[in-house]
């Protein structure tokens, strides 16, 4: 009797265990428990953010579409022929302005490997048809203007980076502040303010992105020391954000699938060179960047079915930890920013403009948000097939939609589900805009139907569309588009009750629920 009463005492126990880490139904459907969550953190209210490429504000070359690509030059070391001239955003545009506000507060990080060697034309004169020796770009005051106007018109916080070519050296290839301090003053002069800043983009591939031959980790903290010391005295309230590396966790860099010469690349400076030389660099805020593979365009092999699985997810939460544990060992208690994603690099796969992408980027905003990161940079808003919004037309493009739900629904406060499932993940956030309730996300990107099972009643969004390569997607059964007048249509959950919810096959399911 004993025996069996240590048995039955064992299994309960055992039970209950599982129960707690996962709790099943009477049908072993997933059940939902909002009652006893644990906390884990809280990320930044601008944690969704995103960038508009420096070469947006100014035009130039950026990546070709796919329905203009020569395909005989796919995967070629010379990146020029994989781009096309576009002209510059207008950031006045009434459109574009009402589709980024809806989505705030975020930060707008105006950066990208073409800000590296941009000239700042500090006077009012026509635009140089040339930029100057060591640099490659021109910025004019106007379009420097239209930048900090747009930040304050959508209820954004501007971020950037500055020049590291040639033109902004002594001649000695010491950093000077020919670049920044004319910048920094005529953004104070015309009310602007800067957030935060990079002192460049990407220095892990400096040579690549304009930075001066033989570039190392000596050079760059030699830089950064006269970088800090100037912004500390001119700018004290601008936060400063670094390295913003790339690629060092083995998921990118991969130059055989790009096919591209180690030439082309050259030299690559990794984050801890750059914090083992002297002088070590200290930042305010510890950046990365990330991308899990490459496109087409550059000879990336991924396929949409790839972007679909647990492994391709968990991607973004592997270069996380790769970067974390520079940081903790580092530049210990620096929040951490990722300043800047997308689906692939080289501007996106063709589907990265499809619904087929809006499962990886909530996957990585949940995936993120529980390990502690305080902002998330998507690359771009506007440009090539990884934005959220069409570049000419600025139509809302799938991930725009899944974008405007997280917003209006998730709010600061991450929990922990308690939920493993092989078919579907569930993040919990507290609802945005309520002092008790909790907002969920249930991701299911396989292509058979789910069930949970919810302890109350709750107001349902749920996000499907007829196939996955497709840029029309629908809210509760309705495709979500533009009204007439080109403004937004309401978006409004249904009323569900407590009990089995189903997931369609390639769903996507935000729950808010605010009833205790």
């Amino acid at each position: 009797m004993k025996n069996n009463l240590l048995i039955f005492t064992m299994l309960i126990l055992f039970f209950g265990i599982s129960c707690t880490s996962n709790p099943k139904s009477k049908e072993g459907i997933t059940k939902l428990n909002l009652s006893d969550l644990k906390f884990i953190g809280e990320i930044d209210e601008k944690y969704q953010s995103f960038n508009v490429e420096m070469c947006e504000v100014v035009g130039g070359e950026f990546w070709i579409p796919y329905d203009l690509l020569d395909s005989s030059k796919v995967a070629t070391a010379d990146f020029s022929a994989l781009k096309r001239t576009i002209p510059a955003v207008n950031l006045y545009d009434e459109k574009l302005r009402m589709l980024t506000t809806a989505l705030g507060p975020v930060y707008i990080r105006v950066s990208g490997t073409w800000a590296n060697s941009t000239y700042f034309q500090d006077n009012d004169e026509p635009k140089l048809a040339t930029a100057p020796a060591g640099y490659e770009n021109v910025l004019t005051r106007k379009e420097w203007k239209g930048v900090i106007d747009f930040c304050d018109a959508t209820n954004s916080e501007l971020v950037t980076s500055f020049a590291v070519s040639n033109g902004m050296r002594d001649s000695k290839g010491n950093w000077t502040t020919a670049q920044i301090e004319p910048l920094i003053n005529y953004t104070k002069s015309v009310g602007g303010k800067i957030a935060a800043a990079e002192m460049f983009n990407e220095p892990t591939f400096a040579g690549l992105g304009g930075g001066p031959a033989g570039y190392d980790a000596a050079w760059f903290n030699r830089d950064f020391a006269s970088f800090k010391s100037f912004v500390v005295s001119a700018m004290p309230e601008m936060k400063i954000v670094g390295p913003g590396s790339v690629g060092e966790g083995g998921l990118l860099i991969d130059t055989t699938e790009m096919n591209v010469a180690a030439g082309a690349i050259g030299s690559i400076i990794t984050t801890q060179a750059m914090y083992t030389t002297e002088p070590k660099p200290e930042f305010e805020i510890f950046s990365y960047h990330y991308y899990g593979g490459v496109s087409k365009r550059c000879g990336g092999k991924l396929t949409p079915e790839d972007e679909l699985t647990n492994e391709w997810f968990s991607k973004t939460e592997k270069e996380l930890d790769f970067y974390k544990k520079l940081r903790d060992e580092y530049n210990t208690n620096a929040p951490i920013w990722l300043t800047e994603t997308a689906e692939a690099a080289c501007g996106g796969n063709p589907w990265a403009s499809t619904y087929n992408d809006c499962f990886r980027y909530l996957e990585q905003l949940g995936r993120l948000a529980k390990k502690d990161v305080q902002v998330v940079m998507h690359n771009t808003l506007c440009a090539s097939e990884y934005a959220i919004l069409e570049k000419d037309t600025h139509e809302p493009r799938p991930n725009y939609w899944a974008a405007l739900l997280w917003s209006k629904l998730m709010g600061t406060q991450v929990y922990d589900a308690g939920i493993t499932s092989d078919g579907f993940d569930v993040f919990i956030h507290n609802l945005k805009n309520s002092e008790n309730g909790y907002a969920v996300l249930v991701v299911n990107p396989k292509d058979v139907e789910a069930t949970i099972e919810i302890p109350e009643s709750a107001e349902q969004y749920l996000m499907t569309a007829d196939k996955l390569i497709t840029k029309t997607v629908m809210l509760n059964g309705t495709v979500l588009k533009l009204q007439s007048d080109d403004s937004l249509p309401e978006i409004t959950g249904k009323k569900i009750k407590a009990g089995e919810v189903q997931l369609p096959p390639h769903s996507i399911l935000f729950l808010a629920v605010d009833n205790r």
